[in-house]
């Protein structure tokens, strides 16, 4: 387990308001921290806010004319807002984006290698950090030839976050890695995420609507609902929950509830009072 109160944080985001198109309001204070060595969960359903938070952090709102109107994000203490997505990548802080994006005309190993533009440490070590992917992901390196675009939905997922992890990141901003996967293989992919966060110290703040899987391989995670986070806390603590339980695992004192029950949540409001 980590402990927050003896590990460095490395991101801080502060009562940041996002706001589209100059008129849309989509993030209305949300602030959160990600401490070195650990994994951040990011909770809520479609349209909570997740991935606008991500792409705040990682600078690709003005692509979508998004833009940070208040509060702070900083990265080892400095402001960030204002550096562009590469330099954030040089940083240190790369974002794998939802969807699954790939090279498809190009080969698995190649959409590897494109993590590696930025770096300027040889050959060698660009090698031992391939084959350090692969050791994570052997089904990439069975497929290493193939094109892209002909493999399945997890390995897709699997290249988006080799991708990454080439460029040699501190921390990865990782969104909706469960979308469309099935269950053997959304444990998977969050058994690689615990492996890189443990054994190469790579820090993960994660999206993900799947709270049920993220809360267990996560340390800490914030729920987010309409722009705003609604509770936060230790993973453990939030799993035992009753409304975490209720609204977002889908169990209550009563049994399981119908994901329209559940859904009434939004109706009810009862954490934003």
């Amino acid at each position: 387990m980590l402990d927050a109160t003896k590990t460095e944080t490395l991101l801080e985001v502060n009562n940041i308001e996002v706001i589209y198109n100059h008129v849309i309001l989509v993030l209305k204070g949300v602030s959160l921290s990600v401490p070195k060595g650990g994994i951040t969960a990011l909770l809520g359903g479609n349209g909570a806010g997740k991935t606008t938070t991500l792409k705040a952090i990682s600078n690709l709102l003005r692509a979508e004319r998004g833009e940070v109107t208040k509060g702070t994000i900083e990265y080892r203490g400095e402001s960030v807002t204002e550096l562009s997505t590469t330099a954030m990548v040089k940083k240190g802080v790369i974002q794998v984006m939802e969807g699954r994006h790939c090279f498809e005309h190009l080969t698995v190993e190649e959409n590897l290698m494109t993590g590696a533009y930025t770096r300027k440490d040889g050959k060698a070590a660009v090698a031992a950090d391939l084959e350090m992917v692969y050791d994570y992901f052997p089904r990439l390196k069975e497929r290493r030839k193939s094109q892209a675009g002909y493999t399945s939905g997890g390995e897709q997922q699997m290249i988006a976050i080799g991708r990454a992890i080439m460029s040699r990141p501190e921390t990865v901003l990782l969104d909706e890695p469960s979308m469309g996967l099935a269950p053997q293989l959304v444990e998977e992919i969050f058994q690689i995420v615990k492996g890189l966060n443990e054994k190469e110290g790579v820090s993960f703040l994660l999206a993900e609507q799947n709270t049920n899987v993220a809360l267990r391989y996560a340390h800490h995670g914030y729920i987010l609902e309409s722009g705003r986070v609604v509770m936060e806390g230790p993973a453990a603590d939030l799993r035992e929950n009753p409304d975490v339980k209720e609204f977002y695992l889908g169990v209550s004192e009563e049994g399981r509830k119908s994901f329209r029950d559940v859904r009434s949540y939004r109706r009810r409001k009862r954490w934003l009072s």
